[in-house]
């Protein structure tokens, strides 16, 4: 069984275009080789071709409509937060908070502006929050935009809100 194994792992490790021969040794085991014996009988061993493959690398497949639409839109959602949808914001002061929400997280190179009835409210950054500091009441447009290296915008979101402020010197307070 040795003897079988290890003539077979010599035929599958000599090259295609070499010689085999075979014989029997003193001891009565098969011997498979290359390079015959001097003055031993040989068997010369007649291998099939071998086997071969043509490897063909398959076409990569069409890309798909969303992975096109991906490519133009780097984020599946951009979004202002800190805005109610439906009601007046309550901001005495005329200060709160608003905040971009993407996804996926910002990426390298990319940055955020907030514009608030068109007017950047900061320059461009990463920071995906910003304080609006004394905002007159009344209907405004928030607006966000996540723009390149080059200050291209990628994405834009933008949200229509009413700022509610109540004077503290009105008359009719106590």
């Amino acid at each position: 069984m040795r003897t079988a194994l290890f003539g077979l792992l010599l035929i599958l490790s000599v090259p295609a275009l070499a010689q085999i021969y075979k014989y029997t040794d003193d001891k009565g085991n098969t011997v498979y080789t290359n390079q015959p014996p001097d003055g031993v009988a040989v068997d010369t061993v007649d291998l099939p071709p071998a086997n071969t493959v043509n490897i063909r690398t398959p076409e990569p497949p069409p890309p798909l409509a969303s992975d096109q639409e991906d490519q133009r839109q780097p984020y599946r959602s951009l979004s202002l937060g800190g805005i109610p949808d439906e009601e007046a914001l309550r901001a005495n002061n005329g200060t709160f908070v608003v905040t971009a929400q993407l996804d996926p997280m910002l990426q390298r190179g990319h940055r955020i502006r907030f514009l608030l009835d068109g007017i950047p409210q900061a320059a461009p950054g990463t920071a995906t929050a910003l304080q609006l500091n004394n905002i007159d009441r009344g209907t405004h447009v928030l607006s966000v935009e996540v723009l390149a290296d080059n200050d291209q915008v990628i994405q834009r979101a933008e949200q229509q809100f009413t700022v509610q402020r109540v004077h503290t010197s009105s008359p009719g307070r106590p």
